[in-house]
């Protein structure tokens, strides 16, 4: 009987440490799962402050974005043929047209904290005559007074930056354009009598 005894107390300590495993293993589970989730909380906390912190700092630029959004016509100044170009601004898009084979497509950003403000143009589309452009960056200086957008480019990242419009007269190249009212804000307006 003895052995018998020895057995049953073998074969029950197997069970018993099996018993304890299992109840570790599941105590385990549930203690990854918690930190797992707190893990993704703090992980989704911190993603939000960054994306409140990237607006707060990204307002200004969005609203001078928004001052840019319309189509605007004028001349290169000091182009004695006067050829007309066209800018048009939607969203972060732009469209530069002189003629068929003068345009370019563009997305545009605007690097915050520049004085004066800039924006930054990557060419996405063109005639094929300016094929060699495509990913080029576009940079210039703007602002807008009076209804009139001034451009000026400023070179790329390898040239000296100007430091102000003043400095670009001698250099890269200046546009002058006013805001083109819509057909529907042309019709809207009082009639002189």
């Amino acid at each position: 009987m003895n052995g018998q005894f020895t057995i049953f107390l073998q074969i029950s300590d197997n069970l018993l440490g099996n018993r304890l495993t299992l109840d570790a293993m599941k105590l385990l589970r549930h203690v990854i799962t918690i930190v797992c989730l707190v893990a993704t909380f703090i992980a989704n906390a911190g993603e939000q402050l960054t994306t409140k912190a990237k607006c707060v700092v990204n307002q200004p630029t969005n609203a001078e974005l928004q001052l840019l959004q319309a189509t605007w016509e004028g001349v290169l100044v000091g182009d004695k043929a006067h050829q007309k170009i066209t800018i048009t601004i939607t969203g972060n898009s732009l469209h530069f047209h002189r003629d068929t084979n003068f345009w370019f497509d563009t997305t545009i950003t605007l690097p915050a904290g520049k004085d004066p403000k800039q924006l930054h143009a990557t060419i996405k589309g063109c005639p094929p005559s300016q094929g060699v452009s495509i990913g080029q960056v576009v940079r210039a200086f703007f602002k807008i007074e009076d209804g009139t957008l001034t451009l000026a480019t400023i070179g790329d990242d390898a040239e000296e930056t100007p430091k102000s419009f003043e400095a670009t007269k001698d250099q890269g190249t200046r546009y002058e354009l006013r805001k083109v009212l819509s057909q529907k804000k042309n019709a809207e307006l009082p009639k002189s009598k």
